[in-house]
């Protein structure tokens, strides 16, 4: 596969999550003016459809309009859709189907309905590959069950099937051995409470979670962290960083959601099977965002 010079993940992406009604169908007026808000507030792009969008739970006409709207909103080359599916079959339609819409990249997970020995993670990416459009690992291990690890992730690269990977594991000690196994291969952080330690390491990207609420402050601390800017990245990272650590809890859509509202913007409900925040985790959220308000961050 021919790498786009320009490569579309570098950068900001913002893991976007996704507006709903209060009948909880999806409003994509609202989702269109949060793209082109996230875009002008500094963010390189978004990734719809990734966990935080509640993809699960959106029949497959949502999920395709989702990336469509999306693309009107900041242009296909901003987009870099989740594609995951349980099929290999499934995900290759809708990376066709982000192609198709003029996306430049997609997100993938591996094969997620069962512990996935290597032969099946191999064979997934290359039959998702095969669509024609650059293909950016996702390594979630707690939720998937199963690990991208360095050296097959190494294996990935080599045969064409990933050119990047979100790094979701939390062990920052894998960017070096990934930089060694295959120093072409581009680390984006995956997780926002590893941000700086990631950054430091030489990540080109950050598929993000926090900045659906507090864009400028989030890309103000990136560009600090991959400058090596420690002077100015460590304190706005302890500022943020009781925010941040949401991002890896099982209840990050709800606290992202949460804060948006608590910024002014229109976070909203999320689709069962997820239930709101019990109260003293939106207190928790609520003090967090209203201190960062406070601080000049919002």
């Amino acid at each position: 596969m021919t790498v786009p010079q320009h490569r579309p993940w570098h950068g900001v992406l913002v893991a976007t999550a996704l507006p709903f009604t209060d009948r909880l169908t999806v409003d994509h007026g609202r989702f269109a003016e949060h793209c082109a808000w996230l875009v002008a507030n500094g963010c390189d792009g978004v990734v719809p459809n990734g966990s935080l969008g509640e993809y699960q739970v959106l029949t497959p006409e949502e999920r395709a309009k989702v990336v469509e709207t999306a693309v009107s909103a900041v242009g296909g080359t901003r987009v870099m859709p989740g594609v995951s599916a349980y099929g290999s079959a499934e995900a290759r339609r809708w990376a066709e189907q982000a192609r198709d819409a003029g996306c430049a990249s997609v997100m993938l997970l591996p094969p997620n309905s069962y512990r996935a020995d290597e032969r099946s993670v191999l064979a997934h990416y290359a039959e998702v590959a095969r669509a024609g459009v650059p293909v950016v690992a996702y390594n979630n291990p707690v939720d998937t069950k199963v690990d991208l690890v360095p050296k097959l992730l190494a294996k990935l690269h080599a045969e064409g099937c990933v050119q990047a990977v979100k790094e979701f594991s939390g062990d920052p000690r894998r960017a070096y051995r990934l930089a060694e196994l295959a120093p072409d291969l581009d680390l984006l952080i995956g997780a926002d409470d590893v941000l700086l330690e990631l950054a430091v390491a030489g990540a080109k990207g950050w598929v993000a979670g926090y900045p659906n609420a507090l864009p400028r402050a989030a890309v103000l601390l990136y560009r600090a962290a991959v400058a090596g800017d420690l002077d100015g990245a460590l304190p706005l990272y302890r500022q943020l960083h009781s925010l941040l650590r949401w991002d890896s809890r099982v209840e990050f859509v709800q606290a992202i959601k949460l804060s948006m509202d608590i910024v002014g913007r229109y976070g909203g409900p999320v689709r069962p099977p997820r239930v709101p925040l019990l109260p003293e985790q939106e207190n928790a959220v609520r003090a967090a965002t209203e201190a960062a308000v406070a601080a000049g961050l919002g």
